[in-house]
């Protein structure tokens, strides 16, 4: 049976651990009140033995003294007892100021236990409080939210209906029918409401379309809708853009012109008088170009300008809608959290006050303190679990269709369960990648294709087609050790990236991903080699279906071979390449830092793509891709790449985050790197001693700035007023040591440049080792780096009590623009 303290240490939420009780400390206390207890009682018997000693001989030792039977015994009986009685009271008063003293350190030690849980109860009282007023808050605010949504959809649907209306009409050369009073009560959020007018809304241009006549109906058609949205938005307190400049209906200049603008609104758009401040964040290309637009817009009319582009769209709703959904999701996710901290709380409260009874037989006191905790907020308050109820009711009906299981899914995903078939398929990999290897090794020797008088074409093709397919198997295991290692330490890896708990990759997964890559890579060169030995014409043509089907896999849209996983890395790769116009994220950064270790992989990857191009399209000589110049441009730019794509992170993240300097110095990091790289390529060009110096001075430059960054900023360490010297206060490995050896050798493994200085003399087959060998040393070392950074970004929302996400609201209040 295991214990609750460990079962409590396994539960509590690794982000909130300082607000829970402090269960084994209080463990501690009541430890120490057994042990002085036990000392008394100890002590109390030394002193009754010690009594014992000092009472007179017993009659019978008297009698065997030869002194007979007398008549005069039962007075000396009576006499010996009575000086016995006074004689153990003189020992027991010089012994009472010890015992006295005895007593009064177990009642000290439970007065600090009382003490210490009271200060315990109201650290917990403190915390659930604050993050129930804050939960409630925001459920406040996403009602509201919803409220304004609902309205403006209404709106939109009504106008909708109305335009079809007037249109049949038009066509039958009827009169239009009235428009939709506005004062009509609002709709529920159907995920239909407004289609077929937001159908229509998706960029200014349609405004300049039709005839004048139908511009201006379609003008007096936009400004009512655009009045009836205002009006909407401004009862819940919706903020505009330009809001101050028009009253009552009029412009700026004081012409009473409609609210329509003077462009004319098209059939499409939906006008306003001033730009609706409805926030999407800017995370992709197609939002941020929205949003400079609207910026534009916002100057424009500041400077008088009335310019028909003030719209609302139909993507701007559907972000809107899906910003909100998300909210209540995250706000789920809290109060499932705030719930879990509540029962285990009082889980351990009601624990550690049955030891305590059961050590100190303080019944009365344990009862008096048992109802405090009875009425403690954490314990007696019903908010949360009627604020979960209401969100769940709120999420089925607007966003699952009122289809209870699709909504549970949603706000209570499902933790994948462990299966022993996947560690079952490790373990066959593995042996086959393994026999399969031995068996590879012992056909190259025989065949002496290593060998200075070996096939050099063997090497030149399949060297960098199969290195390639190695160092991305060992990225992913490494990346599996690191999984494994956050999962032991409770590091919430899946919170951090903002990864999906039952669809995020185990650490199994990874082994398994790794272990058939291997198995699969070492079984086509086993291939290979039996395919040459015979003589046949294509089996250099193995490589490439190696390649062809890896990219098949990859981009297979069938939900096999985790398709979530390989669509979030292409997600990735893609916000990455166009790294200025997609918002960077933790998993964003993370993967470009991956990729700054693996410029050898990227240079296989040219190579690869360059001689299958030239030898099935024909269009290049193979000598192209081993000395032809443009391989060679294409070399130097594919070396710099990943830092250029890291240093345009960077500058992105220090626009959003309101131009915080600590990024453009991690900019300048990468750009240094990039410095670096390109003065060792033309050292490789025109080895001369001038350009020797300048890789010594560039790199050593470079490392420097690398190894502060590493130390400082990643990790966390260098950190002088430190508890943990040199390190940081707070540290989840229990031994120091581990934290030092980590330096020491991520040091040495951020000096392997110094190999392109040395110029080592060694043949062929030795040199493409000797690089295959650092590439690896790089990818081993980014891995052991990986650990140390996520855990002190673990450590920051530990200390800031961060366990949710917050998810930005699409509909400003008015006081916080």
């Amino acid at each position: 049976m295991v214990k609750f303290s460990r079962e409590y240490e396994a539960s509590i939420i690794p982000e909130w651990k300082a607000a829970f009780v402090d269960y084994k400390r209080l463990k501690k206390l009541i430890k120490r009140i057994k042990v002085t207890r036990r000392d008394d009682s100890f002590a109390a018997s030394n002193a009754a033995a010690a009594a014992d000693h000092l009472l007179p001989p017993p009659p019978a030792e008297k009698e065997a003294g030869g002194y007979g039977f007398s008549i005069l015994d039962p007075v000396r009986a009576i006499a010996a007892r009575f000086s016995a009685g006074q004689q153990p009271s003189a020992s027991e008063d010089e012994e009472c100021p010890d015992r006295g003293e005895l007593v009064r350190s177990t009642d000290k030690h439970e007065r600090e236990f009382m003490e210490r849980a009271d200060e315990e109860l109201e650290k917990v009282n403190a915390f659930y409080t604050g993050q129930e007023a804050e939960l409630l808050a925001r459920g406040d605010a996403l009602l509201e939210q919803l409220r304004i949504l609902a309205d403006v959809k209404r709106i939109l649907a009504d106008h909708a209906a109305a335009r079809r209306a007037r249109g049949l009409a038009r066509s039958r050369s009827m009169p239009p029918p009235p428009p939709p009073p506005s004062s009509s009560p609002p709709s529920s959020v159907h995920g239909s409401s407004g289609r077929y007018l937001l159908s229509g809304l998706s960029s200014p241009q349609s405004m300049s379309d039709g005839s004048l006549e139908l511009q201006q109906a379609q003008v007096s058609e936009g400004a009512a809708v655009a009045d009836e949205v205002m009006a909407a938005l401004e009862r819940n307190g919706v903020s505009f853009v330009g809001l101050a400049g028009k009253k009552d209906g009029k412009a700026k200049d004081g012409s009473g012109k409609g609210r329509g603008g003077g462009g004319g609104g098209g059939g499409g758009v939906l006008q306003l008088p001033a730009m609706v401040r409805i926030d999407i964040p800017a995370t992709s290309p197609g939002r941020a170009a929205l949003k400079v637009w609207e910026e534009l817009v916002n100057v424009l009319r500041k400077d008088g300008a009335d310019p028909a582009a003030a719209f609302v769209h139909r993507k701007k709703i559907q972000h809107a809608e899906k910003n909100i959904r998300d909210a209540f999701m995250a706000l789920y996710r809290g109060l499932e959290l705030l719930k879990k901290f509540s029962s285990l709380n009082v889980k351990a409260f009601t624990k550690i006050l049955k030891k305590f009874v059961k050590v100190s037989e303080q019944q009365r006191a344990t009862d008096l303190f048992s109802e405090k905790v009875k009425r403690s907020p954490f314990s007696s308050s019903d908010k949360v679990l009627q604020l979960a109820d209401e969100v769940e009711c709120i999420f089925m009906k607007h966003f699952t269709g009122n289809d209870r299981k699709v909504a549970m899914k949603y706000l209570k995903p499902q933790q994948p369960r462990n299966t022993h078939m996947i560690t079952f398929l490790v373990g066959l990999f593995t042996g086959t990648f393994v026999s399969l290897f031995i068996i590879y090794a012992i056909l190259a020797h025989v065949s002496g294709i290593f060998t200075s008088t070996g096939n050099s074409a063997y090497m030149e093709i399949v060297y960098h087609v199969f290195s390639m397919f190695a160092l991305i198997s060992l990225h992913i295991f490494l990346y599996g050790c690191n999984l494994f290692m956050w999962k032991n330490t409770r590091i919430n890896h899946n919170f951090i990236f903002d990864f999906s708990s039952n669809t995020a990759l185990t650490h199994r997964d990874a082994f398994l991903m790794s272990a058939s890559i291997m198995c699969t890579v070492v079984a086509a060169l086993v291939i290979n080699l039996f395919l040459k030995n015979a003589g046949v014409a294509y089996a250099n043509a193995l490589p490439g279906a190696l390649l062809l089907l890896s990219t098949g896999v990859l981009f297979c849209p069938f939900d096999i071979f985790y398709r979530s996983t390989r669509y979030c890395f292409m997600r990735v790769m893609r916000n990455i390449i166009f790294s200025p116009f997609y918002k960077v994220l933790m998993a964003d950064f993370f993967m470009a830092d991956q990729l700054t270790s693996q410029i050898p992989l990227l240079r296989h990857m040219e190579f690869t793509a360059c001689y299958f191009m030239a030898g099935s399209f024909r269009t290049h000589p193979y000598e192209t891709c081993t000395s032809g110049q443009q391989y060679k441009h294409l070399a130097y730019v594919i070396s710099f790449l990943p830092y250029f794509w890291r240093a345009l992170q960077c500058l992105r993240r220090y626009l959003e985050e309101g131009h915080d300097i600590n990024q453009l110095a991690n900019a300048g990091k990468y750009v240094s790197a990039m410095v670096a790289a390109a003065v060792r390529f033309k050292y490789a060009a025109t080895p001369t001693p001038f350009w020797v110096w300048m890789v010594i001075i560039s790199s050593s430059g470079a490392t420097i700035y690398q190894l502060y960054w590493d130390f400082v900023k990643d990790w966390g360490f260098l950190n002088p007023k430190s508890k943990n010297r040199w390190l940081r206060n707070e540290l989840i490995l229990k031994n120091k040591s581990i934290y030092y050896v980590s330096m020491m050798l991520n040091l040495a493994l951020r000096l392997a440049w110094t190999e392109s200085v040395m110029k080592i003399h060694i043949g062929k087959v030795e040199s493409r080792l000797l690089d295959f060998s650092l590439a690896s040393l790089e990818i081993i070392r980014r891995g052991h780096w990986n650990f140390y950074r996520l855990e002190n970004e673990h450590l920051n929302n530990v200390g800031k009590f961060r366990a949710v996400k917050t998810v930005p609201l699409p509909f400003r209040e008015l006081e916080t623009d």
